[in-house]
């Protein structure tokens, strides 16, 4: 299954399809993309940044382009929003749906979330629209996508906040909670303290540390190190930097400062994690 929009004038693309390998991979070469992976028909496994990823039949999991999958098995159980930001760009459009912070680079890991029958029935009706959309060849069928699309993740957001422990977070607290994902992502690399952060955000540190306290169940030093340590097995994965150029990459004044936070986050030392995914690939080679 493979619908594909395409905006030649503005590049935007657009692409809806499933996670047989081959149509996959192809439709993952429209550039720097957005991924919505919906278990439509049945559970679903899937690669996402060198982990194993399973979804149970009725959950989405939401990717920014950073996100690496690697899709194994051939199946059509799932169906895959692919979109790059030509099309829609989250955060210029963020005063629209409030997703970016959120569903997207709200966390170390990406979002998921769980539909109930109800909510599943209502995004089987708005998938059909789409496949409607996509066999319309019309001067407005960029626009009716994006329609969608934004109320795609329009309904997604409203079922996500339903998730956190305070389902009745005021919005000023969600948009600091999101703003602080947001500058996290832009400036990991060289702030790792939690007074830096509140001091971009215009707010207290004690207060930050409160507000993730009371409407989070991590503290905002953990999703730092978390973020930092995703970036970590990134580039220990899909570079051949070694770990002192990595360290400095990730604003660690001293090669042995990073070997040891990385070790304290994840049991292993980053030669040992090399070494581990080697023998992982090496496996599943044979």
């Amino acid at each position: 299954m493979d619908f594909f929009y395409n905006n030649i004038y503005q590049n935007g693309q657009f692409v809806l399809t499933d996670l047989k390998k081959e149509s996959f991979y192809n439709n993952l070469k429209i550039g720097d993309c957005y991924k919505i992976i919906w278990a439509k028909r049945d559970r679903v496994s899937l690669g996402l940044d060198g982990y194993r990823v399973h979804l149970n039949k009725g959950q989405l999991l939401f990717c920014t382009p950073l996100n690496r999958l690697q899709v194994s098995e051939e199946t059509d159980a799932a169906i895959c929003y692919v979109f790059n930001r030509e099309f829609y760009c989250v955060r210029d459009h963020d005063s629209e749906v409030a997703c970016n912070g959120f569903l997207f680079y709200g966390s170390s890991s990406p979002v998921v979330i769980s539909l109930t029958e109800k909510e599943d029935s209502s995004f089987d009706l708005l998938y059909r629209f789409f496949i409607e959309e996509f066999n319309t060849k019309d001067k407005i069928q960029g626009e009716m996508l994006r329609v969608l699309l934004k109320r795609l993740l329009l309904k997604s957001v409203r079922i996500a906040r339903r998730t956190m422990e305070d389902s009745a977070m005021p919005q000023s607290k969600l948009d600091i909670i999101r703003q602080f994902n947001l500058v996290l992502e832009m400036h990991f690399r060289t702030k790792h303290k939690v007074s830096e952060y509140a001091d971009l955000l215009n707010i207290g540190s004690k207060s930050l540390s409160n507000l993730f306290l009371n409407y989070h169940n991590k503290s905002p030093l953990k999703v730092i190190g978390e973020r930092i340590i995703l970036e970590a097995q990134r580039l220990l994965q899909y570079s051949n930097k070694s770990t002192k150029e990595i360290a400095f990459e990730l604003g660690f004044e001293e090669a042995s400062h990073f070997s040891k936070f990385f070790k304290k986050n994840t049991g292993l030392s980053p030669k040992s994690y090399k070494e581990t995914l080697k023998n992982e690939l090496d496996y599943s080679h044979n």
